[in-house]
């Protein structure tokens, strides 16, 4: 899509297709939503939760921001748009599932992984991927020969740490109400990768 006819082509191909298939589905969505799925991913273009997970509109709240990040409770300010997308979907929506969902090859990753060798990168990303920090630390120091893949995953780890540190979230978890997961998709391969309760993952079988 490199223009607005391609973006106003695209909306029509969904009038005629998807919508019209659906049309009752939509409608009753117009009513309201009812998701048991909150997914945080990174916004990378090449990752999309509806697609990876065959989801219908409405089956899956979508949190996206760099890196699939979740920063802790209380250490922003105010204006932290994923504490408020979590809080809802928590606290209003009743989600049974968080899924933190990395991929490979993310730039966010790369950026702290730059940051760590001196070379920070932009005005807003390099604060926001201090979120990796103490991550990127432990990676630095391991044997892994890949730093940007074992980012990738020490990263969904670190958020759903963060995760934790929200009352809300463990008050839910304390109540078998709410369950949360790691997940980190091979772009390439189109291969998913589920994090174990030992926090090691491993390729969901297709």
């Amino acid at each position: 899509m490199h223009t607005v006819d391609d973006i106003f082509e695209g909306y029509r191909r969904f009038r005629s297709g998807n919508y019209a298939n659906k049309t009752a589905l939509f409608e009753d969505l117009g009513n309201g939503q009812d998701p048991d799925v909150l997914v945080i991913s990174c916004a990378d273009s090449r990752v999309c939760p509806t697609d990876i997970f065959n989801a219908d509109p409405g089956q899956l709240f979508i949190v996206r921001n760099v890196a699939n990040l979740v920063p802790p409770y209380g250490a922003g300010d105010d204006l932290d748009g994923v504490s408020a997308a979590l809080e809802y979907a928590v606290n209003a929506l009743k989600v049974k599932h968080i899924i933190i969902m990395g991929h490979a090859s993310c730039g966010g990753v790369g950026a702290s992984l730059s940051a760590a060798k001196g070379e920070p990168y932009g005005q807003f990303v390099a604060p926001w991927v201090k979120l990796l920090d103490d991550a990127c630390e432990k990676v630095l120091a391991s044997d892994a020969e890949d730093k940007q893949n074992a980012l990738e995953f020490e990263g969904i780890n670190t958020s759903i740490d963060n995760l934790m540190s929200f009352p809300f979230v463990s008050a839910a978890v304390a109540a078998n109400d709410l369950e949360l997961h790691g997940a980190w998709f091979d772009i390439g391969k189109g291969a998913l990768h589920w994090r174990g309760k030992t926090g090691s993952f491993s390729e969901v079988g297709a």
